[in-house]
This record gives structure tokens, sequence and C-alpha cells, in this order.
């Protein structure tokens, strides 16, 4: 009786050979030109903050230097000078209260409104939603004289409530999540009303799972803007007691010039946090920003 021969692959004793890594890395694949184009750009991008401690290094005399200095020289006490010259600690904490705070009450205000202008019908949306639009074409410079003499009547100024409250809705926020909710599945809803489900219980229990990208993503974009927020706090308040860190680091400027080196080591050490806090949460503001333009597959 004739025996099949088996080919190599259905070969019980053999090992199937290995499939080609999809893993590959897409940076062995790149063409010449595109990698000294990546090279370029990361050049440019970083050399600021190098430039920046640089500066931090080196002694005030070698600040204005011509040619430039582009090694540091070690000057490490420029950032025990500059610790003690302002209450850092004090300054960290507001930030991280004002910014935390002002993050919390977007991510509300956003996905109420989101969910409302996603999935709802009600008299007046698209006009309402336009007006919502139309906000982010106003520069708020415009708006810093108005904006003080209300917060000075409501007695606000050189508060925290100044700082947190006319920052508790964003614009981009609301326009994520109502873009991540027009492509919500409906069937979902009309399930979850069948079932008795009012609306706070499907927003909490099911809408806020699954728009987890889209709300990280704003989470980000809040904190960051808060963290590095510095003309609203400067005009609206006048004590330590109450302002972030950006509006500390104006310190340095005075009627004498400015002490770049101080200036520098007090940007290192108060822009380092929110660098790492972007490059260990990069990934979920990558998948939120993918998630809120790709919708929601069924």
């Amino acid at each position: 009786m004739l025996q099949r021969k088996q080919s190599p692959e259905n070969r019980p004793d053999q090992a199937p050979a290995p499939a080609a890594a999809p893993h590959r890395k897409i940076w062995r694949r790149l063409p010449w030109w595109q990698w000294l184009l990546g090279i370029v750009l990361v050049v440019i991008f970083l050399f600021p903050f190098y430039w920046v401690i640089v500066t931090s290094l080196n002694g005030a005399n070698q600040v204005l230097q011509f040619p430039p200095v582009f090694l540091p020289h070690g000057q490490w006490q420029n950032y025990s000078r500059a610790w003690s010259e302002a209450p850092w600690l004090r300054y960290f904490a507001n930030t991280i209260f004002i910014a935390g705070a002002t993050t919390l009450l977007v991510l509300i205000t956003s996905l109420l409104a989101g969910f409302a202008f996603g999935t709802m019908q009600f008299w007046g949306k698209t006009a309402i939603f336009a007006g919502f639009i139309a906000m982010m074409m106003i520069p708020q410079t415009v708006l810093l004289i108005p904006d003080y003499l209300v917060l000075r009547d409501l007695h606000w100024l050189n508060t925290y409530w100044a700082q947190i409250v006319p920052w508790s809705a964003s614009v981009f926020g609301i326009f994520l999540l109502r873009q991540y909710f027009l492509s919500f599945p409906r069937e979902l809803i009309e399930a979850a009303r069948l079932d008795g489900a009012t609306e706070t219980r499907f927003i909490w229990k099911i809408a806020v799972p699954m728009a987890k990208p889209a709300l990280i993503t704003i989470a980000l974009y809040v904190f960051l803007g808060s963290w590095n927020s510095f003309l609203w706090p400067y005009i609206m308040t006048q004590s330590p007691s109450v302002q972030p860190i950006e509006v500390g680091l104006a310190t340095f400027l005075g009627t004498n010039g400015t002490d770049w080196t101080g200036l520098s080591a007090a940007v290192v050490f108060t822009t380092l946090p929110v660098m790492i806090l972007f490059l260990v949460a990069q990934r979920q503001f990558l998948a939120g920003a993918y998630a809120a333009t790709g919708g929601v597959k069924g």
C-alpha cells in the first residue's frame, strides 16, 4: 500500500518552522533619509531643554558668552541657590492641588456634556454645540480684563477658586468625548434602557469604562495645561500661598536683570515631573487619541 509522502510541514516529528516575526521593529526597515530626518527632528526638539540644563550648570559670566558654551561646567550650587530663592514645596503643593482639581472637574463636565451631545436628542443641540466650538476661536487674552472684573466682584482674587472654577470645563474635552460617543453602539444604549438602567447608571457603569482611553487623553491634556499655566495665575493671584510653580519662576526676574542660571535650574526641577508623567502615560495618550478618532468596535 502506497503511503503519501509527508511534506516537512506535515511531519509530526519535525517542529514547525518559525513564522516571520510580525513584531519586527519598524525602524529596522526605514530608509536612511528617514533615519536622518528623525535624528534632525529629535535634535531640534531636545536642544532647548539641553540648553537649559547647560545654562543651569554654568556660571553667570558664561551665559551671554560668545561663542556660546555648549558643555556644562558642573556648577551644581546653582540648584541649591535656586531652591532657596522661593518656597518651592508650597508651589508644588499648590500646583498639584490646582491641576488635580481642575482635571477632575473637566473630566466630569466633559463626560456629561460629551455624552449628551453624542447620544441624546434635544432642542437646539446643534446650535449649542456650535456655540461651544466657537468659544475655541476666542483668544483668552481678550477676556482677561472682563474675567478679572468678574473675579474681583466675586471676591475670588488671590484664591484657589479663581484658578480652578473658570477652567472646570474644556471645549476640547467636550468635543473629544462627543466624537467618541457619536460612534457608540446605539444597541447598547437601547438594551441598557430596556433593562431599566438610568442614564446616570449607564454613564458610570458602561460609558466610563469604554471611554477610558479618551478620558486619559483629556486628563493628561488638562493636567499638563494647568501645570504650565502662567499668565492667568500671575494676574489673578498675588500671594505665594496660592500661586503655582510657573508664577514662582518669576522670582528670578528682577529690576536688576534676570538670574539666568538660577532660572534655568528652577526650570529643570519644575519641568522634570511633567516630563516623567508624559513619558509614563504616552501610550495611554496615543491610545486615547486613536480610540476617539477610530470609534468603538462592536
